[in-house]
């Protein structure tokens, strides 16, 4: 048996990603891509106060969601370790981007997506599939009562409605999750994130009438939900569900569960490297510009041992997890007469 065949089939991919290099750090790339992005919240905010008690405020809106937006994928990149290799820079750094900048709570949605990255789209152990407003499986519609049971007969016609929540929806968990035995600093993440919604809603009321105030914070709040569900709802949604009892390893267990999405160089910023999610899942710490380098290796070596591999376009990653939602809620909708 020669060394390129020795091990599980995860273990032979994993030597073909390390000899090629794809693991190592790229200091270069997210020092101008964070660069850029904080150049770009400084625009935002100096913009703010040049505008002042404006409508045209609700312009700004816009472009403040999409930085909003990328400060999420940069906080996700710190969170694995994509950025730097050590602990106390990633989470110092993460602590930084997602409770001060943010207004999400670091500790809270690492605990969250950690064990997302164990076990995707498992109804017992995923809590990104757990039943909640939204139900992810036949099986949890046909449990679902109240709200979710109403929401989950249509929630393929609500889900993007309920998008424009999502921002504070992670606020409101992250503030939530202080008090949880699991929270590693609650008081320093505590205050990180009331630092933050006094600068936020402290500068936009200062700024602008209560009127303006209002619709800023609807516009700006709602794109930036709507974005992030844009960027990880094509990822898994639509995917097979595993349930409990399903044996499957390391390698089958990330790739049948997770979707590409490929769109070339926009895409890719766009989702911040998240439309190589088979890749991503594989190799968590892989820093974002060596993904698509990576995907055409994992892509062949799929397809040298019969795995089924999904990628395609944004348009049809969204139409596949919008027909899977409303399979979902089927068994609960009323019956035609």
């Amino acid at each position: 048996m020669t060394h390129e065949n020795s091990g599980s089939d995860f273990a032979q991919l994993s030597r073909r990603i390390s000899q090629a290099g794809f693991l190592a750090r790229r200091p270069l790339y997210y020092t101008v891509r964070f660069t850029l992005v904080g150049l770009a919240l400084a625009v935002c905010c100096l913009a703010f106060v040049v505008i002042g008690d404006s409508w045209s405020q609700l312009l700004l809106a816009i472009p403040l969601a999409l930085v909003f937006g990328q400060l999420a994928l940069a906080a996700h990149d710190l969170a694995h370790r994509q950025v730097f290799s050590r602990r106390r820079p990633s989470e110092t750094s993460g602590l930084i981007v997602a409770n001060l900048l943010l207004g999400m709570s670091y500790g809270w949605w690492m605990n969250k997506h950690t064990r997302h990255h164990a076990n995707p789209n498992h109804e017992e152990k995923d809590p990104d599939v757990s039943p909640d407003i939204l139900v992810w499986s036949q099986r949890q519609a046909r449990d679902a009562r109240g709200l979710p049971r109403f929401i989950g007969r249509y929630q393929a016609y609500l889900f993007v409605p309920l998008l424009t929540l999502e921002g504070l929806n992670l606020s409101f968990n992250g503030f939530k999750a202080l008090r949880s035995p699991s929270m590693k600093r609650p008081v320093l993440e505590g205050t990180l994130l009331v630092a933050h919604f006094a600068v936020y809603f402290g500068s936009i009321f200062t700024v602008l009438s209560p009127g303006k105030a209002l619709a800023f914070l609807a516009i700006h709040q709602g794109l930036f939900g709507v974005y992030l569900g844009s960027v990880f709802a094509p990822n898994h949604k639509g995917m097979p569900v595993i349930t409990e009892g399903q044996q499957l390893d390391f390698l089958r267990r990330q790739v049948l569960t997770s979707r590409n999405v490929k769109g070339g160089l926009l895409v890719d910023v766009f989702m911040g490297g998240l439309n190589y999610q088979i890749e991503h899942h594989l190799f968590p710490s892989m820093p974002t510009p060596a993904l698509g380098k990576a995907q055409a290796i994992t892509e062949a070596f799929c397809a040298e041992r019969g795995i089924p591999y999904c990628q395609t376009g944004l348009i049809t990653s969204y139409r596949e997890a919008l027909r899977h939602l409303n399979q979902v809620g089927e068994p609960i909708r009323p019956k035609a007469a």
